[in-house]
């Protein structure tokens, strides 16, 4: 359920923490799902999991994680945050009618380890449609919703994620940032006004992809470990042009199917009967 509080606190920061969203068992699950994923190389597949080619600064990204097992499916739609989503991606009675309330455009799982981090990034001023926030006539509309899951405790020293509150709001680029030039494999530990949001296994932080978001760096050994999950409006495409394979549509609800990909083709019924016929 959506709070009063929630929607102030949304508005005012651009991000909610959503503590113990992920039960103990689900994060066991989950842990064991990626510990079944070889440590490809960049670039490789493994089945419909891809490695994504990034920067060695900010560690292994499995892009297509929903293709990993039923665990990672149970994500597209968990109670814990999808009433949340829903409510500020908007668009309640326009076009959800017609596609479905959300679309995931990204999901990933981000591991790190010591030395890697990713740089501050968006923030208002952009004026990014894909990543907008948005508020008017009594609703939220905004382009990107991602709920970002820890899988393993994140505290000092463990590479947080990393963001300055209300620049979803901001007009002006934060001087640093315009001085510094910071790439996407630098930290955001000295930044002013950034914050490092700590989380125990199991939490999630809920924010709109135009504030001002990264990481500290990680200093501790062993891993970061975290999921991305990215929804916004129906209307939106794949940010990457990944598509979720045959196989994992044929195995979600109807409710997880119209988030995963909201669409239906519509084809003049001659075309289609000529498609079925035999060769």
């Amino acid at each position: 359920m959506i709070t009063e509080m929630d929607a102030y606190l949304f508005d005012l920061r651009g991000y909610l923490l959503l503590r113990g969203a992920l039960s103990p068992e689900e994060v066991k699950a989950l842990n064991e799902g990626l510990d079944a994923i070889p440590r490809i190389a960049p670039g490789d597949w493994h089945g419909y999991v891809h490695r994504e080619e990034t920067e060695d600064t900010r560690g292994i990204a499995y892009q297509q994680i929903y293709e990993a097992g039923e665990p990672f499916e149970r994500l597209i739609d968990h109670p814990s945050w999808i009433d949340k989503v829903k409510h500020f991606v908007g668009g309640e009675g326009t076009f959800d009618w017609l596609h479905g309330p959300v679309f995931i455009d990204e999901n990933f799982a981000s591991i790190r380890g010591p030395g890697e981090a990713i740089g501050l990034h968006s923030g208002g001023h952009t004026g990014v449609k894909r990543t907008q926030f948005r508020y008017h006539n009594g609703q939220f509309h905004c382009g990107q919703i991602n709920i970002l899951m820890a899988l393993t405790d994140i505290g000092p020293g463990d590479g947080g994620t990393m963001v300055i509150p209300g620049s979803h709001k901001s007009n002006l680029v934060h001087p640093q940032l315009a001085r510094a030039k910071i790439s996407s494999g630098a930290s955001a530990d000295d930044v002013e006004g950034a914050i490092e949001v700590h989380m125990k296994a199991g939490d999630a932080i809920l924010f709109v992809d135009a504030i001002a978001h990264g990481s500290a760096k990680r200093v501790n050994d062993g891993e970061r470990r975290i999921l991305v999950y990215r929804y916004g409006p129906t209307w939106g495409n794949f940010r990457f042009g990944y598509t979720p394979s045959p196989e994992l549509l044929e195995r979600l609800t109807p409710e997880q199917r119209g988030i995963a990909y909201p669409w239906k083709q519509r084809t003049p019924p001659h075309v289609e009967a000529a498609r079925l016929q035999p060769a």
